[in-house]
Order: structure tokens, then C-alpha cells, then sequence
């Protein structure tokens, strides 16, 4: 299949399994990411912000939506077995080393089923491996694209399980949001994934990236290229937005659930293969 056939049918696709879908993206806290600390040339940290705005309220009547009958996968999942990462890394990670030719893309994780599976297979195709960020309420829904993401060689990493906005959360609730959806990925794939991002935040708070550390992550996956493709502005102006700024060892930030960013992933990857730029896990990346 040629590329443009395959963009053809990737977007005939996502069309109309996507007519109508709300828009679940995570727009930028925290103003822009101002000068980057000089310390560590290869991964660059982000501070926080200044600090945590005011607490609102967490979500009402907020019982988690019942946990599916745990998988029994036939061979042990990938997350338990991924490769150290290397000292020193930051608590808050926007991309990895620029010496290098790869890049990490990152997909805040919910959608219907078929578009995501056409967006993985075409990832596939041309050699690519990316990263899920999964709301754990999609997880409940879509419980076998857990164990589909994993086979396909990708990697399965926490965005909350509701998708609020984190940061302005008292502690306790945003505490819930972080353990209720490791607790999803434990019960479907035998393990907390490595990776955690806040919803509705390019950056954690301090409060947030501790508790983010006590429930097992170290660190924060944060992004150096925002395609703002939850924004819908098109296939081609997805396209622009990530060739525009990617670089080596960038972390690009997109969303399943927008018909826009599956039209515009086989061009993305056409793209990045004419700069000599891999796609690769973010843990591949980092190692």
C-alpha cells in the first residue's frame, strides 16, 4: 500500500468513527516553559510552576467507575521487563538527548476503539513505536487496548484516571486520579507502566510530581513539541505543527480521539523518515 493510499484510508477511517467526538486534550499550564536550565545537555527538566493554584474542588459523587475482571495475559507483560533508565535523569522530563536521531511520541491515551487500532497498525507499518499516556476511565471502556498497545511493542503509561485538571486539585483527590488509574494498569497488564503525565498540564506541580513518586513513578513525562492537534485545526496543520518543531530527542505531545491527528500520522512519519528521525518508545529514547 502506498503512502497516500494509506493516509487516504487512514482518513476516511477516523472520519467516521470520529464524527462528533469531544475534544479530551490537555492544554498547557503554566505559561511557557521560559529558559532551560543549562545543567544536563542530553534531558532537559522543567521547573514546576510557581505553585499550586487554588484547590478546587474534586470530582462530585466522584466512585470510581467499577475496575473490568482482571486479564490473564499469556505472557508477562512488557512494563515489567523495560530497560534501567540512566542516573540522573529529572523529576520532570520535556525531552531526551539531541545528539541522537530519535524522537518520542506520546499520545494522551482515549478514543474509540477502531481509529486508535488504525493509528497503532500505521505506526507499526512504518517501524514506529510510541508511547500511550491512558486515562483510566478509558481503560474500563476499552480494556483489551491495554494488552493492544503492549503487543504492538509501544508503551502503556498513566494519565489520570479522569482527565481533570490535576494541578488545581486538593491533595487527596489528585492522589486518587494518580493511584486509581496505576491500579487499572496493574490489574490489565501486571504493572504500573513507567511513565506518568498530568492531565490538563504540559508540567506537574510539586504536589503532583510527589505524589506522582509515591505511587511509583519518578518521574514526570513532560513534552517539548505540542502539536495541538486537541484543538482539531486539521490534519495539515498537525503535520506542520510537529515537523515544524520537532528535533532529536524531542517528546511530541498528541491526543487519540481526533480524526485530525490519525489523518496526519502517516505524513508525520513520512516526515520524520526523510530527516532520518526514528520514532521509538519514550524509555527507548532515554536509553
Amino acid at each position: 500500500m502506498t503512502f497516500l493510499h494509506r493516509r487516504t484510508v487512514l482518513r476516511a477511517a477516523a472520519g467516521g468513527a470520529l464524527a462528533g467526538a469531544a475534544a479530551v486534550g490537555c492544554g498547557p499550564s503554566g505559561g511557557d516553559t521560559g529558559a532551560r536550565a543549562a545543567a544536563d545537555p542530553s534531558v532537559r527538566a522543567t521547573g514546576p510552576p510557581p505553585g499550586p493554584s487554588a484547590a478546587s474542588k474534586g470530582p462530585k459523587g466522584g466512585r470510581a467507575s467499577r475496575l473490568p475482571a482482571p486479564s490473564s495475559p499469556s505472557k508477562p507483560s512488557p512494563s515489567l521487563s523495560l530497560a534501567p533508565l540512566p542516573p540522573g535523569l529529572p523529576a520532570q522530563i520535556e525531552h531526551g538527548p539531541r545528539t541522537g536521531k530519535d524522537v518520542a511520541l506520546t499520545f494522551h491515551g482515549q478514543g474509540e476503539p477502531k481509529p486508535v487500532t488504525e493509528l497503532l497498525g500505521e505506526a507499526e507499518r512504518a517501524g514506529a513505536r510510541v508511547t500511550v499516556l491512558a486515562v483510566g476511565t478509558w481503560l474500563d471502556a476499552q480494556p483489551q487496548l491495554a494488552r493492544r498497545i503492549l503487543d504492538g511493542g509501544h508503551e502503556l503509561g498513566n494519565h489520570t484516571m479522569h482527565h481533570l485538571d490535576i494541578c488545581s486539585m486538593p491533595e487527596a483527590a489528585a492522589s486518587a486520579e494518580i493511584t486509581e488509574c496505576a491500579e487499572r494498569l496493574r490489574r490489565l497488564t501486571g504493572g504500573i507502566g513507567r511513565w506518568f503525565r498530568p492531565s490538563r498540564a504540559r508540567r506537574a506541580t510539586e504536589q503532583v510530581a510527589r505524589l506522582a513518586r509515591q505511587a511509583g513513578y519518578p518521574h514526570v513525562l513532560s513534552y517539548d513539541v505540542d502539536s495541538l492537534d486537541f484543538t482539531d485545526p486539521g490534519p495539515e496543520a498537525v503535520r506542520r505543527a510537529v515537523l515544524g518543531a520537532v528535533r532529536p530527542g524531542s517528546v511530541v505531545s498528541l491526543h487519540f480521539g481526533h480524526a485530525g491527528t490519525v489523518a496526519a500520522l502517516p505524513a508525520i512519519l513520512d516526515g520524520l523518515h526523510r530527516r532520518g528521525l526514528r520514532a521509538v518508545t519514550t524509555t527507548e529514547l532515554l536509553t
